[in-house]
């Protein structure tokens, strides 16, 4: 098995806890008997979800923006104070942007990087720091479908995930042998509060893509802990999902852009 066995001492840090995706994975994390470090901007959040688990394992709750450059390198040490070892890393915090960028803003484009790129090179490179020399520990890195195509509409979000498609594929190959482990889950549509976020109406993005295409994010996460239970290096949950990302990475860009344009809603 991939995931390293839970003890008194070991803990699953988890980013953007405080709700979808991620509060599952951390939910997924702690019903294996990990013990689970919540870590997100609302400190209430994570505080209630920490209440619903905190039955089974121990829950750390630390407030962190880890698109803030120093408090995310805070968060080791602060897990280190409580007497704790990464074991496990979960990178799923993430945001985007929605749109033409030529209606966005140069600030809002780089907040997406700093969070999903930027926090996933530097949390990963500190656990796999501590990891290494112990030749034990995981690490999931939160990917999208997005990142197997350019997708007109969250150009700049895409990119990002493209990026943690790329770097958890060359870190894997590093790692290779060393006892630690690294998987990139790559979810489709899923119903969170990210849309929100972004500044779209979920019903209106939800009618661009089948019904049949969306995932339950509990779904996600179950399949996420597997595949990096299993050793993994990618995870698409839902073959209706890894089809056409497959496809649509080897159409020629002369069909596909055209195609993805038409099909956003934000771009109509």
């Amino acid at each position: 098995m991939a995931l390293p066995t839970p003890s008194a001492t070991s803990t699953a840090v988890v980013t953007g806890a405080s709700s979808g995706i991620g509060a599952d994975l951390a939910r997924e994390l702690a019903a294996r008997g990990h013990g689970v470090t919540l870590v997100a901007r609302r400190e209430d959040r994570l505080r209630a979800l920490a209440d619903e688990l905190s039955s089974s394992v121990r829950v750390e709750v630390i407030a962190c923006d880890v698109g803030d450059a120093d408090a995310r390198a805070g968060l080791f040490p602060e897990v280190e104070r409580r007497g704790l070892t990464v074991d496990i890393l979960v990178n799923n915090a993430g945001i985007g942007t929605i749109g033409f960028v030529a209606e966005s803003t140069p600030e809002a484009e780089i907040a997406q990087v700093r969070v999903n790129v930027e926090a996933v090179i530097d949390l990963t490179t500190r656990a796999v720091i501590q990891m290494v020399p112990r030749g034990s520990g995981a690490i999931l890195n939160v990917g999208s479908t997005a990142g197997f195509q350019p997708f007109p509409g969250q150009s700049g979000y895409a990119g990002t995930k493209a990026f943690v498609r790329t770097y958890t594929d060359g870190l894997r190959g590093e790692l290779a042998g060393t006892g630690v482990t690294v998987t990139a889950l790559h979810p489709g549509p899923v119903r969170t509060e990210f849309l929100e976020t972004a500044g779209m109406d979920e019903r209106t993005f939800a009618a661009a893509f089948p019904k049949f295409m969306w995932v339950d994010s509990r779904d996600v996460a179950k399949k996420a802990v597997d595949g990096l239970a299993a050793g993994r290096g990618s995870v698409i949950p839902g073959v209706q999902n890894e089809i056409p990302a497959r496809i649509f990475e080897f159409l020629p860009r002369r069909i596909l852009l055209p195609l993805l344009k038409s099909r956003h809603p934000a771009l109509r």
